[in-house]
This record gives C-alpha cells, sequence and structure tokens, in this order.
C-alpha cells in the first residue's frame, strides 16, 4: 500500500512535468486525490524525501526535490564500511565499479577534449606537481588537497560528453570512494607515482591514442587497487564514515 502510493505522487510529478522545485499538492489534495488517508500520505511522502524525489518544507508545503545522487552516495559509504567490518573487500568492490565505468569511456575522450578543457587539464597536473613536490614539508596523513585536485581531474576529464548523468554518477563512486577510504585505511603512497599516470592519461588523450588511454587508465585503477590490498592499520568501528 504504502509503496503503492509513493508511486502515485512519482507519477504525478511525472505526468505534470514538474522541475525541481515545483511546488506539489497539498496534503488534503492528496489524500482527496490519491483517496488514501493523511498518515498514508505523511509516510509516503517522507519516504520519498529520503530518496531526494521530494522536499518537505515544513510551514510552507511539500515541493519536487533535487533528485540528487546524496542517497546513493550515502548508501554506498555505509553499505562499503559495513562490509568492510564484516571482513569483505568492500572497498575494492566499489573501486572496481569505478574502474569499470571510467576504462569504458577513457576511450571516447581520446582526440575529442577541447583545448580549453586540455589547458584546465594540464594545470591540474601541474598543481598535483606542486602537491607531490612539497609532501615532504606537510603532514603526510593530510590528503586533503590532492584528494579534490584528483576529483577536479576526473570531473574535467570527463566533461566534454556532455552527459550531466554520467557526471553524477561519477561524483557518486568518487565521493563515496574516498570519503570510506581515508576512514577505513591509511596505506603510504607516493604522490609522484599519481602524479605521473594522470600526466600519463592526459597526454594520451590529447594525442588520440585510444589503446594508450585504456591503458594508462588501467595502470592508474592498478595502482589504487595495489595500495589498498597492502596491510593496512585497523580503524575503530566507532568512528564516524560520514564526513
Amino acid at each position: 500500500m504504502a509503496r503503492d502510493i509513493q508511486e502515485r505522487i512519482k507519477k504525478l510529478i511525472i505526468d505534470r512535468r514538474l522541475p525541481s522545485g515545483a511546488s506539489l499538492p497539498t496534503e488534503p489534495e492528496l489524500m482527496e486525490r490519491l483517496g488514501v488517508s493523511r498518515n498514508s500520505v505523511r509516510e509516503a511522502l517522507k519516504a520519498l524525501q529520503a530518496m531526494g524525489i521530494v522536499e518537505i518544507r515544513h510551514g510552507f508545503g511539500t515541493y519536487v526535490g533535487p533528485m540528487s545522487m546524496a542517497p546513493m552516495i550515502e548508501g554506498l559509504a555505509f553499505r562499503t564500511v559495513a562490509g568492510h567490518y564484516r571482513g569483505e573487500d568492500s572497498l575494492l568492490q566499489l573501486l572496481e565499479l569505478r574502474e569499470a565505468v571510467e576504462t569504458g569511456l577513457i576511450a571516447r575522450l581520446a582526440g575529442r577534449i577541447p583545448p580549453a578543457d586540455l589547458a584546465e587539464l594540464d594545470a591540474l597536473v601541474d598543481q598535483m606537481d606542486s602537491e607531490a613536490t612539497a609532501q615532504g614539508t606537510r603532514n603526510s596523513r593530510d590528503a586533503t588537497v590532492h584528494a579534490e585536485t584528483d576529483r577536479a581531474f576526473h570531473a574535467t576529464l570527463y566533461r566534454c560528453l556532455r552527459n550531466p548523468l554520467l557526471g553524477e554518477v561519477l561524483e557518486a563512486f568518487w565521493d563515496a570512494f574516498h570519503r570510506v577510504r581515508t576512514d577505513l585505511v591509511d596505506v603510504p603512497h607516493d604522490p609522484k607515482v599519481t602524479c605521473r599516470q594522470h600526466r600519463d592519461i592526459l597526454d594520451a588523450v590529447r594525442s588520440g591514442d585510444a589503446v594508450r588511454a585504456e591503458r594508462a587508465i588501467r595502470e592508474h585503477f592498478g595502482n589504487i587497487r595495489t595500495r589498498l590490498s597492502s596491510p593496512a592499520p585497523e580503524v575503530s568501528p566507532n568512528r564516524s564514515y560520514d564526513r
């Protein structure tokens, strides 16, 4: 029954072609339209809000939600942490998902990235190089700047495909992976190797060599997999996975 009400509210949004932020019918209107009780409507709306499909603004009404990937990120992050403490290779599984998507896309980028994006990618790799050089002068556990540079590189790399959904999915995989990785493992790595691998990826797509580009992206993910497979100190499960 509850699932049926949720589906009917979703159908209403689709049928009316309502965009994010659009106002939805009031609770009494939904009760009359769907032929259900107030509690049933409220339960359905709360469930849809948890999925980002609707947004309940108390005192103002109910609106079409942002439909973001936030619930997906939370689910991936929690599943990965729970799996880790059950002794599963859940972080490696999440990495394999991201690797499968990027490996399948990289050949399409060869020779197609616009000059402006190439210039931005060059700047990001140069920034990685600067971070790698300065690594020895700061706390080796502080990888925040480097992680954000890495994130910007991959986001910019696939931007020319002009697929907003793809961009959101890649961001979801990246966000969940890096949030969880930061809490679950502490594996020393050489930032200079990471910098070189990103430069190899960029050089390959710039030259239009699809085979070389795929090989470079596989090497990059292979390096991450090797580091994750190395023995690492355990982290207390009392530590929050939410950052």
